[in-house]
């Protein structure tokens, strides 16, 4: 293989991970996507090119899994370098029902889905990041870890973690591999889901207007910040929002 730019994404069979994999294989990056829906990576593979595409079915909340998709993939990189891993994978529903009906199982599916996946997939990708002269890892956090509806307890505190662990490792790392995490807000998905999945969004102008931007967020405003920060040789340790401002609207009872 040649040493083009690489990226890892994980959660890349629908939503923001799939719409950013194909904005950086648009680009020319090889591109290597790990979901555990088989359906959804299969489709990837018939739109793209076996040799700059990597597919590989993982649950990267689980170790065994996660060291058997990095072994493929480093060998897929045959001693090239992997310049960005994305860590997207986590539950999309945030809502866990009232706190004291919460079982510790369900808990730790929240966590596990995007803490430690992206603890584990981080930790088993470093020595392909370190092949890189500049290396980045991004964490697809929420604006969740900083505002909250009510009954979304696990998904906070799993975002909010991932908040941390960004800045953790940042400071680790460096100066060779720089972390930063992208805290998305109301991203509209619809469009971006595996083909019996996908639909055109159904807003309203209100759901628009409550932003100051002036409209919800597309999948393409997450791919196009992970690019920038993919690139941004000075900028490390960031909790970059991309949320169109909603979460600097002041909110006053009717």
């Amino acid at each position: 293989m040649s040493k083009d730019k690489t990226i890892c994404i994980t959660g890349a069979g629908a939503g923001i991970g799939r719409g950013t994999l194909l904005h950086f294989h648009g680009l020319g990056w090889r591109v290597a996507a790990l979901d555990k829906d088989e359906d959804a990576l299969a489709e990837l593979a018939r739109l793209l090119p076996g040799e700059r595409c990597l597919t590989a079915v993982c649950d990267v909340g689980q170790e065994a899994p996660v060291k058997q998709a990095f072994g493929a993939l480093t060998d897929w990189l045959d001693g090239d370098p992997l310049t960005c891993l994305v860590n997207n994978a986590g539950i999309a529903d945030p809502f866990c029902g009232p706190l004291d009906e919460l079982s510790l199982a369900a808990w730790q599916s929240w966590i596990d889905a995007s803490l430690t996946a992206a603890f584990l997939c981080s930790r088993e990708a470093l020595p392909l990041l370190r092949r890189a002269e500049q290396a980045s890892i991004v964490n697809i956090s929420s604006t969740r870890s900083r505002m909250s509806e009510k009954d979304t307890f696990a998904y906070a505190a799993a975002k909010g973690g991932l908040d941390a662990l960004t800045h953790s490792m940042a400071v680790s790392l460096g100066p060779r591999i720089r972390v930063n995490a992208i805290l998305p807000g109301w991203i509209v998905t619809q469009p971006w889901q595996k083909e019996r999945e996908r639909g055109e969004p159904d807003l309203r102008p209100v759901d628009h207007a409550q932003h100051p931007a002036g409209r919800a967020g597309t999948v393409e405003d997450i791919a196009r910040t992970v690019e920038w920060l993919a690139e941004a040789g000075f900028v490390t340790g960031e909790q970059v929002v991309v949320d169109g401002g909603m979460t600097r609207k002041m909110i006053y009872a009717d």
